[in-house]
């Protein structure tokens, strides 16, 4: 993240909660104040944090700590033992190392009876000794003098001498986001967590790829390519299982489908060490509020992990009570999700009946079926992403994305229709129109999501839409602007697919009533007028596309 994109950020998702702080450092901490902004409204949050005046952190620490305000210290080598600042200049005449390390212990006593979050940078020092290997030595007694204190140990890239001796900040500017970051999710993992139970999504979480599309050929999950960042999830998930937390599946999916990876024995989780899998198309938090009921369990003691920010804001609008983890679209992300859900499932001892406690719980869960209890109103969160959805007609010109999404895609296709280019072409040639939409939101494109086939009547003779965009509304937003077209909206051919149940509770609250194979007519303006009230969640654009 740079300070462009930073600066983007923090104007379009600003308004989240209020996120109080204070933040001590040596030296300045301005340089860090925008990224600071922009990785709280990452996580939803507005950060309103207060920088402690320069070079006050030791006089801080004697002033007793403000009762319910969260501190946060970001420590150097200097902050412990003073004569290792190189703005000091290097000390004269000989000291006393036993008193250094005395006085460094009893500075994080008083940081740690704070209950204050702590984060240390192994910064290079300057020397005290004309000896190297002693210098070394002490610089590896405060990084393990930090971490026995529960500090939490930074790269020490992210200390910059240069930008410290100029202007103060020790933080390099490279390494300001970072820090941002790590500063803004330590705040948010409890430091004591009573979490029992962590619910896993599957497709783009477990493994790369969707199960429903891909089939278990077509996703990753191995120590390789793409499917790296899954593998090593899947082997914290399961060190989790083996220390007594208890793990479920919850995935807007066909049981079935679902279940196929898992039962495969090729993955590192399997369905053994599943408490529940709850594959279903219902609301994702009546299944875990379903699940939380079965195991006698409170709400606090779920962690919930999905790669869909529009799934963790149903959760938390309907179970504000589960923690939320977003899983990362890039490995780069990966070493701060484990340290967070570690936070949460802190285990300093694993007992034998922690080990078993899996089992137990399979068998009180053995009758369990999925919940069919509606989820959370999502409409405001929907307004807040801000997403213009742009349709392109690719009735000339390249047209391989679409007829890929149209063979590809099963869980949202109206008749799962396999159509070769050829075939697409002579359709073409005799009136039909092939149309592809892209959306984007305030975080960023999603490329082309949406297909459809229409003949010059208006008939849609393929629909299919990308599961990665379900709750959307994008299939009322295109079929609204369909409608508005000459040929209009006319109907669909529909046919019952054992994959396409979205599409039948689409077409079910369309028309009122559960939808039969064959064609389907919309007569008259209640279906456009149904599809035209789901647009007020899309940005309005100055073109012909009226969404």
């Amino acid at each position: 993240m740079n300070f462009l994109e930073a600066t983007r950020l923090v104007r379009e998702l600003a308004g989240g909660q209020p996120l109080p702080y204070v933040l001590a450092l040596s030296g300045s901490g301005e340089s860090l104040e925008l990224y600071l902004k922009a990785a709280a409204a990452i996580k939803g949050r507005t950060s309103a944090h207060r920088l402690l005046p320069f070079n006050t952190l030791q006089q801080h620490v004697l002033v007793p700590a403000e009762p319910g305000l969260p501190e946060v210290f970001v420590l150097l080598p200097w902050d412990l033992i003073p004569e290792l600042d190189w703005r000091s200049g290097i000390t004269l005449g000989a000291v006393d190392e036993d008193a250094l390390r005395q006085r460094a212990q009893q500075f994080m006593t008083r940081l740690q009876e704070r209950n204050a979050t702590l984060l240390y940078i192994p910064a290079d020092t300057a020397p005290l000794w004309l000896d190297p290997d002693r210098n070394a030595a002490l610089n590896l007694w405060l990084s393990s003098l930090a971490l026995t204190h529960g500090a939490q140990v930074q790269s020490a890239q992210v200390f910059a001498l240069g930008t410290y001796l100029a202007s103060g900040c020790a933080i390099a500017s490279g390494q300001l986001a970072d820090m941002a970051q790590n500063v803004i999710n330590s705040l948010l993992v409890p430091k004591t967590s009573s979490a029992k139970v962590l619910v896993t999504d599957l497709d783009y979480t477990l493994w790369s790829g969707i199960i429903g599309d891909d089939g278990p050929a077509g996703i990753a999950y191995r120590a390789e390519g793409k499917g790296y960042r899954h593998f090593i999830y899947q082997t914290f998930l399961k060190r989790l299982q083996q220390d007594g937390v208890l793990l479920a599946a919850v995935s807007k999916n066909d049981e079935k489908v679902a279940a196929a990876p898992l039962e495969s024995g090729d993955m590192v989780i399997k369905r053994t060490d599943l408490v529940a899998l709850l594959a279903s198309w219902n609301a994702k938090s009546a299944q875990i509020k379903s699940l939380a009921t079965q195991l006698n369990l409170g709400l606090d003691a779920f962690v919930f992990v999905d790669d869909n920010p529009v799934e963790l804001a149903e959760v938390e609008q309907q179970l504000p009570s589960v923690h939320r983890v977003l899983f990362p679209d890039s490995e780069r992300g990966l070493p701060a999700l484990l340290e967070q859900l570690t936070g949460f499932f802190t285990r300093t001892t694993v007992t034998a009946e922690d080990r078993e406690r899996t089992a137990l719980y399979q068998r009180r869960l053995q009758s369990m079926v999925p919940s069919e209890d509606s989820g959370a109103d999502i409409g405001g969160f929907l307004r807040e992403l801000k997403m213009t959805l742009e349709i392109h007609d690719r009735s000339q010109g390249d047209r391989a994305r679409a007829v890929q999404l149209i063979n590809k895609t099963n869980q949202f296709n109206i008749n799962g229709l396999r159509i070769s280019d050829e075939e697409v072409a002579a359709r073409l040639a005799s009136g039909y129109r092939l149309y592809t939409a892209t959306l984007a939101d305030r975080t960023g494109s999603h490329g082309e999501i949406l297909a459809a086939l229409v003949d010059p009547q208006g008939l849609l003779h393929a629909l299919v839409l990308s599961c990665r965009v379900f709750q959307r509304r994008v299939e009322y937003a295109f079929l609204s602007w369909l409608a508005d077209q000459p040929a209009g909206l006319k109907g669909l051919d529909y046919q019952v697919t054992e994959r396409n149940e979205p599409v039948r509770r689409l077409l079910e609250d369309l028309l009122g009533q559960t939808p039969e194979s064959g064609v389907i007519s919309f007569e008259g303006g209640k279906v456009a007028d149904r599809c035209r009230a789901e647009c007020i969640y899309f940005n309005a654009t100055d073109d012909s596309l009226n969404l």
